[in-house]
């Protein structure tokens, strides 16, 4: 399985390459995720899937920039308002996505009355973190890992489908 792997990775090394910058772009997007949602409610005073939408919001904003600058740099010809628009849709299926993990992972497994609430209050107390806090990041977690691929895969066939 690993040899497959390596001979795909091998024979694919351009969008190997293009899925690291993707993942660079998507962990800047996602500092930017994180902390406008912990921004926004611990600070703010913003519902958890408020804040949410609007932190995913911003980190698309800035994974757009940076993908049409450094990741698809071949794209910066293209008409930016349709290639935007597309980019927008993709990422607007992926924060439906990305909230249905997040709210169903924060309500019903992970949070204070969630499945596994006993468990997860005592790793965050372990990790000195209230379960509150812990529960909806690692919630986020959780949604964004699923979105990351999601969206790596339907802009490179759509958005960014004629580059090669």
């Amino acid at each position: 399985m690993v040899t497959r792997v390596m001979i795909l990775a091998q024979e694919n090394q351009k969008e190997v390459i293009r899925f690291l910058k993707f993942a660079v772009v998507g962990t800047i997007g996602a500092v930017i995720d994180f902390g406008t949602l912990n921004l926004l409610v611990q600070f703010a005073a913003f519902p958890k899937v408020l804040a949410n939408s609007c932190s995913f919001t911003a980190a698309v904003i800035s994974n757009f920039i940076w993908n049409r600058l450094w990741v698809y740099p071949e794209t910066r010809q293209d008409p930016l308002p349709r290639q935007f628009v597309q980019f927008f849709f993709v990422n607007v299926a992926g924060l439906v996505i990305n909230t249905i993990i997040f709210y169903g992972a924060d309500q019903w497994f992970l949070g204070e009355a969630g499945i596994l609430a006993g468990p997860v209050s005592n790793l965050a107390q372990s990790v000195g973190m209230p379960h509150f806090d812990f529960a909806y990041n690692t919630a986020k977690v959780l949604a964004t890992a699923v979105v990351l691929f999601w969206n790596f895969f339907i802009n490179r066939l759509w958005t960014f489908g004629h580059i090669e």
